[in-house]
Formats: C-alpha cells, structure tokens, sequence
C-alpha cells in the first residue's frame, strides 16, 4: 500500500491496516470494515462503499472511534464526508481515492489515507509469530465454505436470508480473535464477541453489543470460529434471538448442542473448517 496523505503510521496502525484489509478482501460486494485493536468492530457489504460504511459503523459506533476503516471500492467523495464528519478516524485504506475525497480528507491533518491497488487471487503463504527462542510458522488460514460445502444437521433448514447472513458472518469470524462469535443480519455485523477465554461469554458479549445499539437481534445467524464444547453457547445466542448458527462442528458434545439448537428451532450449519485466529 502507498500512503497518500497523513502523518507517519505507527506499528500498531500499520497491524490494524492489515487486518482491515485482509478482512474486506474476503467480499465481492461493495464492502467496509471498521477494525479496532486488530478485532473488527463492524463489517457490512452494501448497495455502494458509503451504504456499507453506514452499516458497518452502526454495529459499534463506540468502538469505530479511532478505528482502522478499509474498503474494496474506491474512495469517493461522499464517504470520505461521511466518515470526516462523523468519527474520528486513523487510516482509511481503499484500492484508490478520488481526487475529490482526498480533498476532504486533507482537512483533518491526522488522518491517514492508504491506497492499495487491485488486489489479485490469495496465494498459499506463511504466518510467523516471535517467541522466546524462535519463532512459530503456520500455513495462512485461506480456508473457506460455499453454501453447497455446508452440512445441516439440525430438524430446521435455514432460511435463504439466514443462509446468506450464516456465509457473511463466517466470513467475518475468520478475522475475529479466538473465541470468535460473531452476529449478522441483513448482510452486517450486529454484534461482536472477540477474544475472550470462553465461547459462551463471547456469545452472551455479541448479544450484549447488539441490545445497547438497538439492533435487532431476531431471526439474525450466528458464527462461531471454533466448535460449541457445550450447549450454554447456543441458549444464550437462542435468548438474543439468533435463529441460524454456523459451526466447525467436531466436539465431542455436539449432539447436545445440536440438541439444544433444534429444542430452540435454530438451524445449524457445520462448515467442518475452523478458523481459531491468534
């Protein structure tokens, strides 16, 4: 990426740009992810960049202050107002900037805008992490599901929506820090569980988000990274009002937890793949 305007990234900008990034390139669609502390904090796909920018940020206005903002459109005028004047914003990262959004976004000084380019095809690669005495390597998690790769195992089909959003918000939990739940609906995040020890308390975190920003919780798809060691996870997505989850599946108690989603009338879908982000 080439920075066009802004003072000098620092190391953790530079971290949570690349985790935005790689976020927004998982969508087809006019697509925007806001991240904070390297967890997004909202992701939406729209009708245009502005449309997604609107929805992303109302997952967690909170949170957006002071985010990383990607997109894979480019930066138009309109959206470059929209975010000056309403957050306060680090790094915006798009493919390209017009000349027109570059001009609003020059009047705040701090502001940091990257342009990208078009970005090809994933290729296999490696992620490494420092520890004492060495360093850990692993493959790139490339790994991803189509609806046709889904298993249903519970009494209940998901519906055409809950499918979509099921697909949507896996998307996102491949990026969320482990333990990873993440609500949708209608094509957006609607709330965010990141990062904490148990799976439940991720999930009981996302319906947390979802109830102090008003938004509504029922008939919304829930994806978790990893499987369900127990049902509490699911009765508490169940009591949000969540209606479809998506799961690795590969617990030894999942037929309690499929159990406890057909006694709720959710349908479960196992993508057999987890993701686990560190």
């Amino acid at each position: 990426a080439t920075q066009v305007q802004g003072k000098a990234l620092s190391y953790n900008n530079i971290a949570d740009t690349d985790a935005a990034l790689e976020c927004v390139k998982e969508f087809a669609e006019p697509a925007c992810v806001i991240v904070k502390h390297a967890n997004p904090c909202g992701v939406a796909i729209g009708n245009s960049i502005l449309d997604a920018y609107d929805r992303a940020y109302k997952t967690d206005p909170t949170s957006a202050f002071g985010g990383i903002i990607a997109f894979n459109r480019e930066l138009d005028a309109e959206t470059a107002q929209a975010i000056i004047s309403r957050q306060f914003v680090e790094v915006i990262i798009a493919p390209s900037a017009s000349e027109e959004a570059l001009k609003i976004t020059a009047a705040k000084q701090n502001v940091r805008v990257l342009t990208c380019g078009q970005w090809g095809e994933r290729v296999p690669g490696l992620d490494f992490k420092r520890v004492n005495g060495g360093l850990l390597v692993q493959d790139r998690d490339l790994g991803m599901v189509g609806a046709e790769e889904l298993r249903v195992v519970t009494q209940r089909q998901p519906t055409e929506q809950e499918l979509r959003d099921a697909l949507f918000c896996w998307k996102v939990a491949k990026f969320v820090k482990s333990n990873a739940i993440v609500y949708a609906k209608n094509n957006m995040t609607i709330g965010i569980g990141a990062g904490q020890m148990s799976r439940v308390y991720s999930a009981k975190i996302a319906g947390i988000k979802a109830a102090d920003e008003g938004l509504e919780v029922k008939g919304s798809s829930m994806a978790s990274d990893a499987f369900f060691p127990f049902r509490d996870g699911i009765d508490a997505a169940a009591a949000a009002g969540v209606t479809c989850v998506i799961q690795p599946g590969g617990s030894i108690r999942d037929d309690e937890v499929i159990a406890a989603a057909d006694e709720h009338g959710i349908a479960m879908l196992f993508t057999d793949m987890r993701h686990f982000r560190h």
